[in-house]
């Protein structure tokens, strides 16, 4: 693998210097560094990030590959910038061996784009009764570390407290789906002034804060880690900033989507706005984008939810639940989190990259810009602005919130343990 100058970028939005690939590695970070037998990439002022870190990502293969395989799920997070992604459980079969789980990552070792580390299933067939394989996925090739449910809830308290137990023995972390499924049967939005104006079913904030209030406890009663999926609601950030005054190990992340869109739009009926959990109140946003700037919110995860055209062009009550995000999340961080002030790219760096792969324990993810390390990374032209197509995604599905929407920021360039995937915005 031949060396790689990449000039004048901004590492973590700083002073422009000088990086210099060679081979998987970084060989220097500097200024006016040799170009000599290099390629040179003129970064022009551009900020120069880690590789992103996904921790939920759903890729649908083995058996929805209508909606997103592990090859066009890992093309679409190059395209985003992302160097390694974990995928959900909730595919068909359920992600609830160590044979799924390897099948998954093997795919994702042969896609080339992206690093793939599978989300072993809670329980069996994600049906909340019984526990699933979790060390047999653990010692499997794919080495799973996270388990979860997502899309649905770990709603009973002793099968959430027997995973709790049963990681702890190689340090593993369950991720919640907070969600209580009987305070939320039917539900299609937000429970609030906007659901009762529509007529819809409301999903109250309280089925999630719950859960969140319940499973912290627990975490800190059995001595173990949980992380809490897609949080929401002002009332969840508080739970959490209690639970991490107390010391409880917890861990939380907050979706891109839910740090910019409300629920006032499910007026237009569009069913690309149909999520879980639902869009939240202004009031809501204002909570989250402060937690995450204070730290109470630890990381931004995409929850990736493609589906096929069929699935979300129909009338609201049908639709599927999701959104794509991979390859809009940095966008509209900037939009929601820099050009406010709230955080400069050193801490996007923390909680996109640093922070997820200290989660999930990925290893070569999230480390430094500097010599020596693996040379994941992202290259980000955050002066550009243009309006998002789907048309041009990746990812085999198109039900993005954004389209024709104005947001700021492209990636241009990924690294892949110094291979570049995305070069000048086009994947390789």
């Amino acid at each position: 693998m031949s060396k790689i100058l990449i000039r004048g970028a901004k590492v973590l939005g700083g002073e422009p210097q000088d990086v210099l690939i060679d081979g998987a590695t970084i060989a220097e970070a500097g200024t006016g560094l040799s170009a000599d037998g290099a390629e040179v990439v003129e970064a022009g002022g551009k900020v120069l990030l880690p590789g992103l870190v996904d921790l939920h990502t759903h890729l649908r293969e083995p058996g929805r590959e209508d909606s997103e395989t592990v090859l066009t799920g890992t093309r679409a997070a190059a395209s985003g910038g992302y160097t390694n992604v974990f995928a959900m459980a909730n595919t068909f079969p359920v992600a609830d061996t160590a044979g799924v789980v390897e099948q998954v990552w093997r795919l994702g070792r042969e896609s080339g784009y992206c690093d793939v580390q599978p989300i072993g299933a809670v329980t069996v067939g994600l049906e909340g009764a019984k526990l699933a394989e979790l060390g047999a996925m653990h010692e499997s090739a794919a080495g799973v570390t996270v388990f979860s449910d997502d899309g649905k809830c770990v709603h009973d308290a002793v099968i959430m407290r027997r995973a709790l137990e049963y990681v702890k023995a190689f340090d593993g972390v369950v991720a919640q789906h907070a969600q209580e499924p009987r305070l939320t049967e039917g539900a299609q939005m937000n429970e609030g002034v906007v659901s009762a104006e529509l007529g819809l079913g409301g999903w109250p904030a309280v089925a999630e804060e719950s859960v969140i209030a319940r499973d912290v406890l627990l975490a800190e009663h059995v001595g173990s880690r949980v992380h809490i999926c897609h949080l929401s609601t002002a009332g969840s950030v508080e739970i959490v900033r209690w639970a991490k005054s107390r010391g409880i190990d917890v861990t939380a992340e907050v979706t891109p989507h839910h740090l910019l869109l409300t629920d006032e739009l499910v007026r237009s009926y569009n069913p690309v706005y149909k999520v879980n959990p639902p869009l939240r109140t202004e009031r809501d946003v204002l909570a989250l984008r402060e937690a995450l700037a204070d730290g109470t919110i630890d990381i931004i995860a995409t929850d990736h939810a493609p589906h096929p055209h069929e699935d979300k062009d129909c009338e609201w009550a049908a639709a599927a639940m999701g959104m794509v995000g991979l390859e809009t999340a940095l966008s509209v961080v900037q939009e929601t989190m820099v050009e406010t002030g709230l955080l400069d790219w050193a801490g996007v760096a923390d909680r996109m990259s640093v922070k997820p792969a200290r989660i999930g324990q990925a290893t070569g993810h999230g480390r430094p810009v500097s010599a020596g390390e693996p040379a994941n990374l992202t290259l980000v032209d955050t002066e550009y602005r243009g309006r998002v197509d789907p048309a041009g995604f990746a990812s085999r599905s198109r039900n993005t919130p954004y389209e024709g929407r104005e947001l700021p920021g492209r990636v241009t360039h990924t690294w892949l343990r110094g291979k570049a995937t995305l070069v000048d915005g086009k994947l390789t």
